[in-house]
This record gives C-alpha cells, structure tokens and sequence, in this order.
C-alpha cells in the first residue's frame, strides 16, 4: 500500500510539475476532471485544461497520501493527496485532489480527478 501511495504521488506530481502535456495518458479517455470548481469530461479537455493553466512552475510538497480500494470494482482504488501547491511567485497554498484510478485492459487509469486549492476568505 505504502509503495503504491508514493509511486501515484511522485508520478502525477512530478508530471505535472515538468510537462503538463503528458498527463493526459494517465487519464481514461471518458475521465471527468474538475479542476478549482471548473468540470471538463474527456482526455483531450482535460489535456487542453491543464495545459491552459496560467503558471509556468509548480512545485508540489505532498503531505499525505491516502488510499482505498473501490469495494464494487476488483481493481479500482480512490486516491487523496493532500499538500501544498506553489506556482510561480506566488506564496504556496494548500491543495487537495481526489481520484479514483481503474484497472482497464491491463492498464490503471484515472477515470475522475477532483482539485482544490485549500482557501479560506475571510
């Protein structure tokens, strides 16, 4: 489980820490994303909308990594990380992101990614 946590954080936050195009492997071709409130559907919308995002680098600090198996699909799991997120000059800003990831011909994809960036307005 440990091994497993750690590979899912430092592959998806490592990829969209360097090259956001090459995300859109790691997504099912139907898979759903919400990104800050804004739902796409589809690899290639998902692929436009993270390619889109107005910051040049990212770093990501990953607190913890919390792992489920999805009782109804032998296979499938639902991922949340939970950590700090900075972009550019800006200060860094908590972050949550929640996926479930299936297991389809032999591969493991995410099939719903839900981001958040943890703000409080006062």
């Amino acid at each position: 489980k440990q091994w497993y946590q750690r590979r899912v954080a430092i592959t998806a936050g490592g990829a969209f820490s360097k090259n956001r195009a090459e995300l859109f492997q790691y997504y099912h071709p139907q898979a759903m994303l919400t990104f800050e409130g804004a739902q796409v559907s589809g690899r290639d919308a998902i692929s436009q909308k993270l390619t889109s995002l107005p910051f040049q680098q990212v770093q990501h600090v990953v607190t913890t990594v919390d792992v489920q198996p999805v009782p109804a699909c032998d296979g499938a799991i639902i991922v949340q990380i939970l950590g700090q997120l900075k972009t550019d000059n800006d200060p860094p800003h908590g972050f949550v992101q929640v996926f479930t990831i299936f297991p389809i011909n032999g591969n493991h994809l995410i099939v719903n990614d839900m981001f958040r960036l943890v703000l409080h307005n006062a």
